[in-house]
Formats: structure tokens, C-alpha cells, sequence
């Protein structure tokens, strides 16, 4: 049975991934330090525990466990935490990525998935993004997963690693079987954080900002069910199998809510009044991140058909309501 190391194999679309890739006929190898990742996440096959600033750590498992390919996920992801402590995310997600990379390579593992995002675009001003728009990221954290971009374009034409990069936009939604979903601490995503509004586990949702130039004056973002970023991520993890080069996708489905469009949303699903209140602009948010997925579609034949709002906001109430990871 062919193995994929999956970093990040314990956290909320890594673990996804690794129920995926088991259910494919991979044996997924979930690599985590498990600081923000949960054991209880890691139900689909190994478990490593590690870092990726320990080279060492690195060696050891590729040499352990042989796999055929890499699907990184581990990366510090909180924008304001990365305009806060920029030295830490440079250290951690483009240094750890560069060991990884390494003993990739090492190991003579020559397929790469990584996981990237919409925010090395930063303000854009296209009003839906595709893969030429600029990518000029306005926060640290989209400026470490544009190096790494960079990074695996200049090791892999002088290694032969070829890599196939997923720009996400913003994910949603839990596993099908509810077995699994989006669990953070502190939790920093809209989604589950509206939910806990609504279930009262916390006071009332923060709406960040309510003078953007968006036509609420609130933030748009376009969202994807995690269920359907990761059958992209299996479609390119296939096509570098098969021989294929890289690229570089956006993921999305080309539909852009508010974020008060996706709180009277999840009023309606849950029927709940949802108390909110207002707070300030969080640094380096951009207004508006709306994507053109049409190459994924024609390149990988990606179709996105779970991510409807409604059901991604449904079916993240019905994981949150019997959540309960344990590290």
C-alpha cells in the first residue's frame, strides 16, 4: 500500500485529507507536534509526532515510513498573529517547509501537495481571482505561503520535485460522517464562531469591521466545504502520481457572502437568533476574496458539490454540537 506523509495529519483539513487518502487505498501517515492538532483527529492510520524545524525528526520518518508522496498542511494560519509575531511565521512555515522539502528530496520523493492560500493576493482587484492576478499579499502570513510557492519553483527545477500548489479560499463544513470537523484553540474561523454564538458557548459574534467597501460594509469571502477541497487535493495528489507536472489552483466556487450574509445564514439553520456585536478591523484583512476555480475545474476535473452555504454551515452545527477532541 502506497503512504503519503500528511503534515498537519491532525488538524481540521489534514485530517480530512487523511480519511480521504485511506479511503483511496493510501495508508496515510499523519506527521503533527500536535500544538494546535488533536490526537483524537488521527483516526485513518499512523500517527508520527514531530516537527518540522527538526530536520532530524524529518529523516526519520521518510526513512520510516517510505512514503510516495507529501501533502504539507502544517503551518501557522492566524493573520493577526503573523502581523504581531511575523519572525515566528517566517521561522515555522517557510524555514519548516524548506526541512521538509529537503528531506523530501533526500528520501527521493518527488510529488509535493501544498497547501497555500488566497491571501498571497492580498487586496485584489479582480472581482473574481484567478491564478494570474498578482499576488501581493498584505499580511505575513500570505507572504510565507507565497515564499514557499517560490521556493518549491526553484527547488523542483533543480531537483525534478514537482509540486502541486492549492490556493484555498475560505473552508467550511465537517466530514459526512461527523466523525471529524473543525476544532480550534483559540478558534479563529467565522463559521464555527458564529455556531458557538449560537449555541452559547460563547457570548455573541465579533463582526470585525463594518466600514469596508463592500456593499454591507462588512468583509466577503467566498467558501468552500472541506469535503470538497479535499477531493482537489486527491486529483492532484493522482495527477503527479501519474507523471503529470505541477500547477498552481485556485480553490472556490465563485460566490462571495458577507460576512452578516453568512451570519443570517446560520440563523436560518439553526434557528437561532444569533447575538452579535461590533469590534475593529482585524490587520491585514483584505475586503473582499472572491475565486475563479475554473482551472481546477478544466485541468483536474475538480467539480465543488457540497459547498452550498446552508450545508456547510449545517453540517458544522451537527459536528459541533457532540465535539469533543482531547489531545
Amino acid at each position: 500500500m502506497d503512504r503519503v506523509l500528511v503534515t498537519g495529519g491532525a488538524g481540521y483539513i489534514g485530517s480530512h485529507a487523511c480519511r480521504r487518502l485511506a479511503a483511496e487505498g493510501f495508508e496515510p501517515v499523519a506527521f503533527d507536534n500536535f500544538s494546535t492538532g488533536w490526537r483524537d483527529a488521527v483516526k485513518f492510520g499512523p500517527a508520527v509526532e514531530g516537527d518540522l524545524l527538526d530536520a532530524g525528526a524529518l529523516a526519520a520518518a521518510f526513512a520510516a515510513w517510505r512514503p510516495v508522496a507529501v501533502m504539507h498542511f502544517a503551518a501557522l494560519s492566524l493573520v493577526g498573529e503573523s502581523v504581531a509575531q511575523p519572525g515566528r511565521y517566517w521561522r515555522n512555515n517557510v524555514g519548516g517547509t524548506l526541512n521538509l522539502v529537503e528531506a523530501a528530496v533526500a528520501a527521493g520523493v518527488d510529488a509535493f501537495v501544498f497547501s497555500s492560500t488566497a491571501a498571497t493576493y492580498g487586496e485584489a482587484q479582480s472581482a473574481l481571482i484567478a491564478e494570474t492576478e498578482p499576488q501581493l499579499p498584505t499580511n505575513p502570513y500570505g507572504a510565507t505561503k507565497l515564499a514557499v510557492e517560490r521556493m518549491l519553483g526553484d527547488i523542483g527545477a533543480a531537483t525534478g520535485l514537482r509540486s502541486v500548489i492549492f490556493r484555498y479560499f475560505n473552508v467550511a463544513g465537517a466530514s459526512e460522517a461527523r466523525d471529524i470537523g473543525e476544532h480550534h484553540r483559540p478558534e479563529t474561523h467565522l463559521i464555527p464562531l458564529v455556531l458557538d454564538a449560537a449555541s452559547g458557548r460563547r457570548a455573541a459574534i465579533t463582526v470585525h469591521g463594518r466600514d469596508y467597501p463592500t456593499p454591507d460594509g462588512t468583509c466577503i469571502r467566498d467558501y468552500l466545504h472541506v469535503e470538497d477541497l479535499i477531493e482537489a487535493h486527491v486529483l492532484g495528489l493522482r495527477r503527479l502520481l501519474g507523471g503529470a507536472p505541477g500547477g498552481a489552483f485556485n480553490l472556490g466556487v465563485g460566490r462571495g457572502y458577507s460576512v452578516r450574509e453568512v451570519i443570517e445564514r446560520a440563523c436560518a439553520v439553526t434557528g437561532t437568533d444569533i447575538p452579535r456585536e461590533d469590534g475593529p478591523r482585524r490587520p491585514g484583512d483584505p475586503s473582499r476574496l472572491v475565486c475563479d476555480g475554473s482551472l481546477a475545474m478544466a485541468e483536474l476535473g475538480w467539480r465543488p458539490t457540497r459547498s452550498d452555504l446552508d450545508r456547510m454551515i449545517a453540517d458544522a452545527w451537527a459536528w459541533g454540537q457532540g465535539r469533543g477532541y482531547e489531545r
